[in-house]
């Protein structure tokens, strides 16, 4: 009797958390970008009341006795499957359409080299390495982004985004021979652009970095430097990030860098939409930058592009959380953990009249 009334608590407890993650599904159901979860249960340990025998010259085989003494949690899945996409018509709201993430980051951000991604001589090492140059980096798939007055790419919390600068040589020996003198990189606050760039031609480096949107970029023509204002800009579907500027003439200013997990269920919520990594999820695999098509099969040439999906501008990935699916859950959830309190209830009572058999 009253391992009935131990084995109602335990269903009580886990339906309880069941009614709490559902709760919390509910409630994320407008939240940008937000993956569902879902609880699973295991039966806890049987008590053997008898055992099991095989059959022998007399008698069958008999199978085992067991009363099991409850249920407890299995697991807290996060279901990572592709939320709806919501048009915004903001020029700095960016969803993935596919299976990668953002790189965010907190922390000092005037180092100079960057964070090296890859190494040239092994190309397939994609990965953070362990000096992450002070920066605390986690991943989102909010990509509803800000600027501040300096330019810099920012999330809803300040924290900001890591890309590539797009690099090269304004030195004419340096010149790659299928990029034309209109394509050639020029200086521009700090970083190296490329104007009237074909994406297919472009260089970037293996170094993570945080992305400015500058309100000017130096560009060098034949009469010399002179700055132009950015009239606008427009975000690839490869997160190359291309401006428009005064003239009619284009930059390219950087590229958003993305990664993606082995096991993106395994990443863990940190709160403000964002993740990190944990044991399970495996190492952050980033997608290198932009780089140009060899035709030669000896030339190194470093790309892992596929697998991460399509940068979308102008629209922003929605929860994933079903409510019709959430509320039905509601209900047996709820039906579930009364059913186990009235086994409670029925086991006092009983309790009750056998006290009441002294009487």
């Amino acid at each position: 009797m009253i391992r009935s009334m131990y084995s109602g608590i335990s269903g009580m407890r886990v339906n309880q958390v069941k009614l709490d993650v559902i709760g919390n599904n509910i409630a994320n159901s407008g939240t940008t970008g937000f993956k569902t979860q879902r609880v699973r249960f295991q039966d806890m340990i049987s008590q053997n009341m008898g055992s099991a025998s095989g059959p022998s010259r007399n008698l069958g085989g008999v199978n085992p006795r067991q009363v099991g003494l409850g249920v407890q949690l299995a697991g807290i899945d996060t279901v990572v499957s592709q939320g709806n996409m919501q048009p915004t018509a903001r020029n700095l709201d960016v969803a993935v359409d596919g299976n990668g993430y953002f790189m965010v980051a907190r922390g000092e951000t005037t180092f100079v080299d960057g964070i090296r991604i890859y190494d040239t001589a092994d190309p397939k090492d994609f990965q953070l390495p362990t000096d992450t140059k002070g920066l605390d980096i986690m991943f989102t798939r909010d990509g509803s982004f800000t600027l501040d007055h300096q330019g810099n790419l920012l999330n809803s919390d300040g924290l900001r985004v890591l890309g590539y600068s797009l690099i090269g040589s304004t030195d004419a020996k340096d010149k790659p021979e299928d990029v034309d003198a209109e394509s050639m990189p020029v200086g521009g606050t700090g970083e190296l652009n490329f104007v009237d760039a074909d994406s297919k031609k472009l260089h970037a480096s293996g170094d993570l970095r945080t992305l400015k949107i500058p309100e000017t970029i130096k560009v060098t023509t034949a009469g010399g430097t002179e700055d132009k204002r950015i009239t606008s800009f427009s975000i690839e579907k490869n997160g190359v990030i291309k401006a428009t500027l005064e003239g009619g003439s284009k930059a390219v200013i950087g590229q958003i860098a993305m990664a993606s997990f082995k096991n993106p269920a395994g990443l863990e919520k940190m709160g403000g939409n964002l993740l990190k990594s944990s044991p399970n999820s495996g190492n952050a695999i980033i997608r290198a930058g932009v780089i140009p098509k060899s035709e030669n099969p000896d030339d190194l040439n470093p790309s892992n592009e596929a697998g991460y999906g399509d940068m979308l501008q102008g629209v922003l990935e929605m929860s994933n959380v079903d409510l019709a699916e959430q509320f039905t859950e509601m209900i047996v959830a709820t039906r579930s953990f009364q059913a186990n309190g009235k086994s409670i209830s029925t086991g006092d009572e009983i309790l009750q009249d056998i006290i009441n058999l002294k009487r």
